[in-house]
């Protein structure tokens, strides 16, 4: 199997040396400059200082040899991945595509398989997702996914091509449900983020996490996720490590907003653009998801912190559900 990672972010770029234990791997950045700095140096300065980039790891801007491959890891945001696939659909026509991003698109209120499903219909579709860090998977540190593929052979194929001695890949055929995890955890972070910025504690980061979950299962069951995919690795699993780490950057983005305080404009917030997908898709749906809600308006500046509390703190007491 030849293996190229779209996308030379934290994660691409993590990816990419992770899987270079089991062979050569080609890392594609659109920037020509960053591309050849990281091959000349062997390392992604900008996004992960301090780790070697394996010299079987190949580091390009040209599109050419990231179509040679034939199993392509798109570590692209998910805002962005509906056009790059469009644009090149007659390339990746017979590929096996790995969506490594979380997110829905707020233009189609698809997942990332979806939208590789609509613009390429002919390759293999799949999802790789759960709780990680890209430093953890480049440091080789143990790390467990979900790989959700609709495709059982080809599912079973990716699995065992994509797993490392660190790595270790769980198989899914819930393909929603494996996007909706990966997706809404970053909604529910950037709402922990800001209970911890506001300075509302840790009780109130456990409700916010609580009752983020709540809303996670409540989307999946009316878009036919399987319960069960929620409660796993791709859901409660990211869950839990996106909404109680620094490392995290949607979480930071919410500490930020919580606190007041200026985030880096250069740095992905996926959580933000779903926020916005999300409470379009529970209106679509007559769904009642608070938390999304709130944090679409607070990305978008609606609303400030206090607002957002007392908004969730004025809901109608009522049964836990």
């Amino acid at each position: 199997m030849k293996i190229a990672v779209a996308g030379a972010g934290a994660f691409g770029t993590g990816l990419a040396i992770a899987l270079a234990a089991n062979g050569p791997v080609t890392l594609w950045a659109r920037d020509a400059k960053a591309a050849t700095k990281m091959q000349e140096s062997r390392e992604n300065a900008a996004r992960l200082p301090d780790l070697i980039i394996p010299e079987n790891v190949t580091v390009t801007s040209d599109l050419s040899e990231v179509f040679a491959a034939d199993t392509i890891l798109l570590a692209i945001p998910a805002q962005k991945a509906g056009a790059w696939l469009a644009e090149h659909a007659a390339e990746l026509a017979g590929k096996r595509l790995v969506a490594c991003c979380k997110g829905i698109d707020q233009a189609t209120l698809r997942g990332p398989v979806a939208q590789i499903e609509n613009h390429v219909p002919d390759a293999v579709a799949a999802m790789l997702t759960g709780p990680s860090f890209a430093a953890d998977i480049a440091r080789h540190l143990p790390t467990a996914l979900t790989l959700a593929c609709k495709d059982n052979d080809e599912g079973a194929y990716l699995q065992a091509c994509l797993s490392t001695p660190t790595l270790r890949l769980y198989l899914s055929h819930d393909v929603v449900g494996a996007e909706l995890g990966g997706a809404l955890k970053n909604v529910i972070a950037i709402a922990c983020g800001v209970c911890m910025g506001a300075g509302f504690g840790e009780s109130a980061r456990a409700a916010v996490i609580t009752r983020g979950f709540a809303e996670m299962r409540r989307i999946g069951a009316a878009l036919g996720a399987d319960p069960e995919t929620l409660t796993g690795l791709s859901g409660f699993g990211d869950l839990a490590l996106t909404c109680t780490s620094d490392a995290s950057r949607n979480y930071r983005f919410g500490l930020s907003v919580g606190a007041g305080k200026e985030f880096d404009s250069s740095t992905t917030v996926e959580g933000a653009a779903t926020a916005v997908s999300v409470t379009n898709l529970a209106e679509k749906h007559n769904l009642d998801l608070p938390i999304c809600r709130v944090v679409a308006d607070l990305s978008s500046g609606k609303i400030d912190p206090e607002t957002a509390l007392a908004t969730l703190l004025a809901r109608p007491l009522r049964k836990e559900q």
